[in-house]
């Protein structure tokens, strides 16, 4: 038998999964890897962990899952966007990852942000003025870190050095280059503006290849440790936001895509480039004239655990003794509070904001605290709040793209009957569940069928996604959401005046973070 692995390089963790040709699952493998955060606004990884990550992940499944001399014809790629790292002569890494999630590019986005290059640049690459974005952290870079900047002879994302350790070969697929906002959204090469800026060289960046594109042959020491063929194909693939989308099956204009996982994000695919005059949305072109438009979120299932963390350490220990998984008990105890939490609102900006806000210093707060609520209407509150902020986010999408005429939802949060209908009811829409819970491995995986001339069309992706359940907003609670919906928009509005204030605070006291 014949099998691909559908490999999604995540910000904590890599998964990998084994497919047969017709795509049913026969092993999976998670393996993590440490998150660096030692200075306020810090958010690194260890490259060589994330490439350790992935080889212990092929190797499980492939020993887990493959009988009878099966063979992986192909390796296919997902991965987390905005990274970056610097690469000497010898292609040996001369920082870590820096990951979406650092922010120590804040002052030179809101540089470009307040003098207009901001949205001049967003308007020909499609990345907003933030700093997860590479063209910001290059900034950084080039003005704070100089040493490590002229030393530099290449500057890559995570995938393309794990691709290039495999293989020798560097390469950079269009959907990941596209999210470093030094690719132009309309010809779908180099961005000679940004590159000027940053100082960079094309000689500098890889070469630009399709999301198909696939590399055969890798080092035979890999391939013995992997239990696959020195023959085996490696497919590119795209980035994690673009196949999660394809995953759901949400391929045509005007259907939405809502993921909510550790992060979050609202995407849909449009024929062609469309940017927001807010530049509260990206914009990037992933494959065969689509485009993917949408915005992402820091703060999903990752504020759902912090409050777990911070407000349930009794529950979590009841948990164990029930041996009963200590998130399910705490969606149960939300479930007991009505919709609304009797008026408690949460902001649940934990860990700064992308869309819709794009401020990293934006923080989280409760608002309408009083003496009848409970922890229970806090935890309650914060699933709200996941929301709402996709919610928020949508309304922008909608501007630009128009109203949904399908909505389809994918992650950890819909895995719970409460979190699938506080979708519906906040949307007030049908909100269609599909079968595929991994949707980004599912996706790599028929993008490495059409690589290797199996598949034609990627609209057929649909045949793998099985069965669909389909949840319809309650008439008797969304009325609650809508009037509270406005409200937590103005608050948000009102309260960005003192994200910076707060912020400014926290990183000149950081024990107040602790």
């Amino acid at each position: 038998m014949d099998y691909i692995i559908g490999i999604d390089v995540g910000t904590t963790s890599t998964k990998a999964l084994l497919y047969d040709l017709d795509g049913k699952i026969y092993a999976k493998a998670n393996k993590g890897y440490t998150l660096y955060q030692n200075v306020p606004d810090m958010a690194e990884e260890d490259p060589e962990d994330i490439f350790n990550a992935t080889l212990q992940a092929i190797q499980e499944v492939v020993a887990k899952g493959i009988k009878d001399n099966g063979k992986v014809l192909a390796i296919s790629w997902s991965a987390q966007q905005h990274s970056l790292i610097a690469l000497d002569k010898d292609f040996k890494p001369l920082t870590r990852t820096l990951t979406w999630a650092d922010n120590r590019a804040e002052k030179y986005a809101a540089e470009y942000k307040e003098n207009g290059r901001g949205l001049a640049m967003y308007k020909r690459t499609g990345l907003p003025i933030h700093p997860m974005g590479p063209f910001y952290k290059l900034l950084w870079l080039k003005n704070e870190k100089r040493d490590v900047f002229d030393k530099a002879a290449y500057w890559v994302g995570i995938k393309e050095y794990i691709i290039w350790k495999y293989t020798n070969v560097l390469k950079e697929e269009i959907s990941m280059a596209a999210a470093t906002g030094l690719l132009n959204m309309k010809t779908a090469e180099w961005d000679e503006e940004a590159l000027k800026e940053t100082e960079v060289t094309q000689d500098q960046l890889p070469e630009l290849v399709e999301t198909t594109y696939k590399i055969q042959g890798i080092k035979s020491e890999y391939a013995k440790v992997m239990g696959v063929g020195e023959d085996v194909y490696f497919v590119m693939g795209a980035t994690d936001g673009a196949l999660s989308t394809i995953g759901v099956g949400a391929i045509e204009t005007g259907v939405l895509a809502i993921n909510i996982g550790t992060s979050a994000a609202v995407r849909s695919f449009v024929d062609e480039p469309q940017v927001d005059p807010k530049a509260r949305l990206y914009c990037y072109p992933i494959m065969n004239g689509k485009y993917l438009v949408g915005g992402p979120i820091n703060n999903g299932g990752i504020v759902f655990s912090w409050a777990h963390d911070a407000l349930f350490g009794a529950e979590k220990e009841t948990a164990k003794l029930l041996k009963k998984d200590s998130f399910d008990m705490l969606t149960e105890i939300a479930e007991k509070v009505p919709a609304g939490s009797n008026g408690l609102i949460f902001h649940p900006y934990l860990g700064g904001e992308r869309a819709p806000l794009w401020d990293a210093n934006a923080r989280g707060s409760f608002f309408g605290l009083n003496r009848s609520h409970t922890r229970a209407h806090m935890i309650r509150a914060v699933l709200e709040g996941i929301v709402y902020n996709l919610y928020s986010v949508t309304l922008a999408l909608k501007e630009v793209t128009g109203e949904p005429k399908a909505i389809l939802a994918a992650g950890g949060f819909v895995q719970s009957a409460l979190g699938r209908q506080m979708l519906a009811d906040v949307y007030e829409h049908e909100v269609v569940i599909p079968d595929s819970y991994e949707s980004g491995s599912l996706a790599a995986m028929f993008l490495a069928k059409m690589s290797l001339g199996l598949e034609d069309k990627l609209e057929d992706i649909k045949k793998y996604i099985g069965s669909e359940k389909k949840y319809e907003p309650d008439d008797a609670t969304y009325e609650r959401y809508r009037r509270l919906i406005p409200i937590y928009i103005r608050l948000s509005r009102e309260l960005a005046t003192e994200y910076k204030s707060i912020a400014d605070y926290q990183r000149e006291f950081p024990d107040a973070e602790n």
